[in-house]
């Protein structure tokens, strides 16, 4: 009687390799791909930035709305328009003295 050694088909040893590369491929795009893991945390990092610079360009816009309401005609806060009148033109008052 003679002795045969089973060896596996050709077939499945590739489908099987064929299987673990789609597998690998596969992890590999839902962690390092555009719509992966990684990229999603990037994009949640770059999103809380721009809400920070978003919450302090708001704070400047509404410091900014303050000041022109307040130079505004209907309403004119003179200890402003004095601050702005000795930045921007340079004026003094008559009974003040320059130091340079």
């Amino acid at each position: 009687m003679a002795v045969t050694k089973s060896r596996p088909a050709l077939g499945a040893a590739l489908f099987f390799g064929g299987a673990f590369a789609l597998a690998v491929y596969f992890t590999f795009a839902a962690v390092q791909g555009e719509y992966g893991l990684f990229r999603r945390a990037e994009i949640l990092a770059e999103t809380q930035l721009l809400e920070i610079q978003l919450a302090s360009m708001q704070a400047d816009v509404a410091r900014m709305e303050n000041l022109t309401q307040r130079l505004s005609d209907d309403f004119l806060d003179l200890d402003l328009l004095d601050q702005q009148a000795r930045s921007v033109l340079g004026l003094i008052r008559g009974d003040e003295m320059v130091v340079r």
